[in-house]
């Protein structure tokens, strides 16, 4: 994905707008760029290859003075490789329109054939510079005599062409649009791609997350799917895509922007690995079994009748998100409820067989995952509900879904994720626990029992985390290693396939994980000496297997990790342990996960990788 800012108010625009670049790096970092306009009809445009330092330097050596408007983007290549020809923001051909957008348009290379035709110049290879040169059309055919208007007599024309544009435009976007011929005024427009307004005092804000304008105002208007805002310095109207003026209420955001900032530790990543016990017990406060029962059935809107009737869950989510529903699965199951899980991108045909019976679950951080939202909509399309599991309200996910349910994590900032997978974990624990106090499968005394042993777990994170120093010596002794294997069963399995993916993300190894009954399917071929196998084996009734997979591992040369309590180090025999405090065998999956988070962070650390933004990645995938 990538990062949308514009500001429209006073003389500090550049400034507003890098400081929301740096604040949305995280979504994107091949490029980026501003745009601003002052009141004499002038356009400033810098753009590098690279990060924002880059480009801060580049505005510092040559600053602009009377901005009043401007706009800005940090990149995530989809259209074009990263160099400064493909980095936002576009301009037109007159030079005077100036574009900044997110997702991809389906259609720009029939738009760009047309274009191309009737003789406008392209200097990229994006699909996004299509915009620009379109609205530059759609300009001529209505401002015939511009020259002799005022820049104020032009904003109906400029309203009238950005909405003709995007009327032409197919496909996912988020869109802010500035015009040097009229620079009292900053377009926006949202399609399947977050976009929100944030309100000041004689000045607003657009961006694609709040996090960028949250240190000036917490006032803000997310922006639904098929709407337009006209930003100007004292107040913002909204129009739905047909040009109907709107009307739309503003919500405040919780959110301190001291909570984005590092903290003292060396990077987001780590940090965050520290908040997983708060991000825990925020999720569970207030909503806990079997206290907290009727405030969580009436904050999700679903009702215990409800609960009863559905026949099975489906759970749908991409990346980390996916190992927190095979988790989800495996405790819906624990409670006799029917439970699948699937790749949101792989579910097209798994929908087409759902009915009213079935609550589809979907799970995403940002609640904006293009695939999960595209999955969202084929479950409704076959008449099935729909519950929401995300960190952010106001989401797209949360608009369209039929029940809620909101981890409390706080703005994750590391793109690799950790507090916000243990949020997720968090809730479903509570979901599964309502179900089956609902459903009759949970009574009272071991509706207690499961609250306590889930009030437990923020402790217990702490009592691992405090073992950080111990888990980094065991990551620096494998820090050359270019493979890696992690192995689980039963409610861990999904753990071992996080574990992977953690390495994978930030330390650009192989690592693969997998159920350890398959290892001797296949995955034993790939062993040899010395190689690194992580095996998570805490006490359970899997343990017994589980620990004769890991002599299977070590009798071709693994030097094996075990992740072990003290009762089920007993049983495993390992190279090296990392040793839990105990609870129930399925509850630990929020414990598990810590020491191969901190794992994989010490070895991207050795290996020295951009840990926070790693390669080829972004925070919030908005892109099919």
């Amino acid at each position: 994905m990538c990062g949308i800012t514009g500001y429209i108010g006073g003389d500090k625009t550049t400034e507003v707008l890098l400081d929301g670049l740096r604040r949305l790096e995280y979504r994107g970092y091949d490029s980026c760029g501003i745009a601003v306009v002052d009141g004499k009809n002038s356009l400033y445009l810098k753009r590098v290859s690279g990060r924002v330092d880059a480009l801060d330097k580049l505005v510092s050596a040559e600053p602009v003075k009377g901005a009043k408007a401007g706009v800005g983007h940090t990149r995530w290549a989809t259209h074009g490789a990263p160099s400064e020809d493909n980095a936002h923001p576009h301009t037109d051909c007159s030079g005077e329109v100036v574009v900044v957008h997110n997702g991809i348009i389906e259609n720009y290379l029939e738009l760009k054939e047309k274009l191309l035709a009737g003789g406008h110049k392209f200097k990229s290879e994006t699909d996004t510079e299509v915009i620009a040169h379109l609205l530059e059309e759609k300009l001529k055919s209505l401002h015939v005599q511009a020259a002799a208007m005022r820049s104020d007599m032009l904003e109906p024309v400029f309203f009238e062409a950005f909405r003709r544009t995007v009327a032409d435009l197919k496909g996912s976007f988020a869109l802010a649009v500035v015009w040097a011929r009229c620079p009292a005024m900053i377009l926006a427009a949202r399609l399947h791609s977050p976009l929100v307004v944030g309100l000041g005092q004689g000045e607003n804000y657009v961006a694609s997350d709040v996090s960028a304008f949250l240190k000036y105002t917490k006032r803000v208007v997310f922006l639904n799917d098929g709407e337009m805002a006209a930003v100007r310095r004292d107040g913002v109207d909204y129009y739905n895509f047909a040009g109907k003026k709107i009307s739309r209420d503003s919500v405040v955001i919780q959110w301190d922007s001291t909570m984005a900032e590092k903290g003292g530790y060396k990077h987001f990543m780590l940090k965050e690995i520290h908040e997983q016990a708060e991000a825990v017990e925020n999720t569970l406060r207030g909503r806990l079994l079997p206290l907290g029962g009727p405030a969580l059935e009436q904050e999700m809107g679903l009702t215990t009748a409800a609960m009863k009737a559905f026949s099975a869950v489906q759970f749908v989510a991409c990346g980390t998100a996916y190992h927190a529903c095979l988790v989800g699965r495996v405790l819906f199951e624990n409670f006799g409820v029917h439970a699948s899980a699937d790749w949101a991108s792989e579910f097209t045909d798994r929908a087409r067989l759902l009915d009213k019976g079935t609550l589809v679950v979907a799970i995403s951080q940002s609640g904006e995952t293009a695939d999960t939202l595209f999955a969202v909509r084929e479950a409704k399309a076959a008449g099935a509900k729909v519950l929401a599991i995300t960190n952010t309200v106001g989401s797209t996910l949360t608009r369209e879904a039929d029940h809620v349910l909101y981890t409390h994590c706080g703005p994750e900032i590391g793109v690799a994720s950790t507090k916000a997978f243990l949020g997720q974990l968090a809730a479903l624990y509570l979901l599964a626990g309502h179900f089956a106090a609902a459903r009759g499968s949970l009574g009272k005394t071991d509706a207690r029992r499961y609250a306590e042993e889930l009030l437990k777990v923020p402790r217990l994170i702490e009592e691992i985390l405090a073992q950080e120093k111990e888990i980094a010596r065991v990551a620096q002794a494998f820090s050359h290693s270019e493979h890696f294997l992690f192995i689980s069963r039963h409610v861990n399995y999904p753990i071992a396939l996080e574990g992977a993916l953690k390495i994978k993300e930030i330390s650009y190894v192989h690592a693969e994980g997998y159920a350890a009954g398959e290892m001797k399917h296949g995955p034993i071929a790939i062993i040899y000496k010395g190689m690194p196998v992580l095996a998570v084996a805490t006490s359970g009734r899997a343990l017994e297997l589980t620990a004769g997979n890991v002599e299977e591992a070590k009798a071709r040369g693994a030097d094996v990790v075990a992740i072990v309590d003290q009762d089920s180090k007993k049983t495993v025999k390992a190279s090296r342990y990392v040793v839990l405090p105990r609870t129930e065998e399925l509850f630990t999956p929020m414990l598990t996960v810590i020491p191969l988070q901190i794992f994989a962070y010490y070895v991207a650390l050795a290996k020295k990788c951009d840990i926070d933004k790693p390669r080829n990645l972004a925070k919030s995938v908005t892109v099919r």
